[in-house]
């Protein structure tokens, strides 16, 4: 059985000025993939996230599926945290502006586990943990298939981490969506991924997870040897800090 490409990518380039940040790159996604984008820092993973989203100027060709609906939870949102807003509020807003029933709110809000005291809370009070499940909500309202994330647990603690890549493996899992994943954490982008990405000066690769996380690849791409570790299932990985 075929599956439908959602997304071709053809020659992208992206440049600030004369400086070159992402060159010639192309690859596809199909509906069902995890495909995570790797690299150091100033690699151009989140201007790729942009230009996927036609928020950043660029050359080569993009193309989206008419068949993909996207929905995009950012790495950092820039608002006063001082506003008497609740989470309700903005979720609502978007509900209003597609014109959407109240159950779709209420279900998305079941489907994250956004509780009715952090529904009913300012956004000011959230945990880092709880104002990642409301970003996640705001973009799983009108149903996108296609989810853009950008670096989603970067500020966020080891437990509640690992409680958000949980929630959005399920996601996939049991929605189906399609998930384009800029992430620093390699064993999550091991565990999860189904195609890496990597971004870096002079060197862009991609293949599956255990084809691109090699020991080798890895010094490559980051220009210095990866801290190694063996999980559960003897797969070995690296670790760098956050990239962005």
């Amino acid at each position: 059985m075929m599956t439908t490409k959602l997304l071709s990518v053809k020659g992208l380039s992206v440049a600030f000025g004369t400086r070159a940040i992402i060159q010639d790159v192309s690859f596809d996604v199909y509906a069902g993939d995890c495909l995570a984008v790797i690299g150091p820092n100033g690699a151009g993973k989140t201007v790729l996230l942009k230009s996927l989203m036609g928020l950043q100027p660029h050359g080569g060709e993009i193309h989206w599926s008419p068949a993909a609906r996207l929905g995009y939870v950012p790495q950092k949102v820039a608002a006063d945290w001082q506003l008497p807003l609740r989470v309700r509020d903005i979720l609502e807003a978007k509900q209003r502006t597609l014109k959407l029933p109240a159950q779709d709110l209420q279900a998305v809000c079941e489907l994250v586990g956004l509780a009715p005291d952090v529904l009913n809370g300012t956004i000011g009070s959230l945990s880092g943990g709880q104002f990642q499940k409301a970003l996640i909500a705001f973009a799983l309202l009108g149903d996108p298939n296609v989810l853009l994330f950008d670096e989603p647990t970067a500020s966020l603690d080891e437990l509640t981490e690992n409680r958000i890549y949980d929630l959005l493996h399920s996601l996939q899992r049991e929605k189906g969506i399609t998930v384009l994943l800029v992430s620093h954490d390699l064993s999550v982008v091991y565990h999860y991924a189904t195609k890496v990405l990597c971004l870096s000066k002079g060197v862009t690769c991609m293949g599956t997870p255990q084809e691109v996380l090699t020991p080798e690849r890895l010094e490559e791409l980051y220009g210095a040897p990866p801290k190694y570790y063996r999980h559960a299932e003897g797969h070995t990985h690296g670790e760098f800090g956050p990239s962005k």
